[in-house]
């Protein structure tokens, strides 16, 4: 069977990560028609907009996208072109494994838990205006709604339920925030007595963030609003190697967009040096969400081996604190083509190489600029 799948290649490393990316798609043997479209600044150049409306078709049309980092500019500039495919797509769930791969580097290797994102409202919604003429003061309007928290806290349980996770916990500030909050905590303590079978609890975005660095191990399925879901979700990706191995999915009723969680790097544009192991990983969150569960263990081990063996990586992952040894660092391209080599020869019935703690300091990750 093949798949027809829309390609964006996005800002900055964006082209050379897709382009990674689709090596390793190509060496499962599963058969994908790519259509490339332009969205971000080369969209800007060639039509005038970031997000040109053959973007949004192709989505839809496909109903299936890989797309790469989009720049989004600090302050002024174009709208971010991420919060708008989110709305006008209606993809309402950011979901974001975090999953400890990045080897001796890691400082958590226990880590193995879901970020669950509501990823249409919260305070990404884009209602803001400044109070006055001097603009002294600004406003910005967190709306949450009960539809769309009841529609991502479902999601979260029955993803949970789907992959034989036992445990959700609701991410909230229902203290301080008595109307927002108070109202994603009341849904979830409506929503959460459905799925017997899935332990439920709740905590507090301050509280979840120390607790998460204490014992990581100890959370599964975490579900929470819009911008709550964005911070923790890096904080999750920290604990498992880095944003350079953190993948994700955008899901709608009908569409599915699955891009890295990372920032397009723009300093490091056209230097092939990029680490491009999150979108290959979203190349294997995308074939799970097609049902072609072999491929995308192959994509999964096939990275996972080649982190382990430390000859063939990027220099984020070559550094002191990723590796006890020195290693010489590997282009992104050749990491990408040691990948898709391996991919048809890994033994999924071999125990997987676990990941050791080390107490080094984690170093700089070429995806952290955005």
């Amino acid at each position: 069977m093949s798949y027809r799948v829309t390609l964006v290649p996005g800002d900055g490393i964006g082209p050379e990560v897709t382009e990674a990316a689709r090596k390793v798609a190509a060496a499962t043997g599963i058969e994908i028609e790519w259509e490339v479209v332009n969205a971000g600044e080369a969209a800007i150049a060639a039509k005038g907009t970031p997000l040109p409306d053959e973007v949004l078709d192709s989505i839809r049309k496909n109903r299936l996208a890989l797309k790469g980092p989009i720049t989004t500019p600090i302050g002024g500039g174009f709208r971010s072109v991420n919060v708008a495919l989110r709305q006008q797509l209606d993809l309402y769930a950011s979901v974001r494994p975090a999953r400890a791969i990045a080897g001796e580097g890691t400082r958590f290797p226990e880590t193995d838990l879901v970020v669950v994102r509501e990823a249409t409202e919260g305070l990404y919604s884009g209602v803001e205006h400044w109070v006055d003429r001097e603009h002294n003061a600004a406003e910005s309007v967190n709306v949450v709604t009960r539809k769309a928290s009841e529609r991502i806290i479902r999601y979260a349980f029955e993803y949970a339920r789907v992959h034989g996770r036992k445990h959700v916990t609701a991410v909230h500030k229902a203290n301080i925030l008595k109307t927002t909050g108070a109202l994603f905590q009341a849904v979830f303590r409506e929503v959460a007595p459905r799925y017997p079978e899935i332990t439920a609890d709740e905590r507090l975005i301050d509280n979840m963030c120390m607790q998460l660095v204490k014992k990581p191990a100890e959370y599964d399925v975490i579900v929470t609003t819009n911008l709550f879901g964005d911070i923790l979700s890096d904080l999750c990706a920290g604990l498992a190697g880095g944003l350079g191995v953190a993948p994700g999915a955008l899901i709608g009723e009908s569409v599915a967009v699955f891009e890295p969680v990372h920032g397009s790097a723009p300093k490091y544009a056209g230097q092939d040096k990029a680490n491009p192991v999150a979108e290959i990983l979203c190349v294997e969150l995308l074939l799970r969400h097609l049902g072609e569960t072999e491929a995308a263990d192959r994509v999964w081990r096939a990275v996972w081996e080649t982190i382990a063996e430390k000859k063939v990586v990027t220099y984020d992952l070559a550094l002191p604190g990723y590796t006890e040894r020195p290693v010489p660092p590997s282009s992104c391209s050749a990491m990408a083509r040691e990948i898709a080599r391996k991919v048809p020869l890994v033994d999924l019935k071999a125990p997987a190489p676990r990941p050791r703690a080390s107490t080094a300091s984690s170093t700089g990750d070429p995806n952290l600029e955005t």
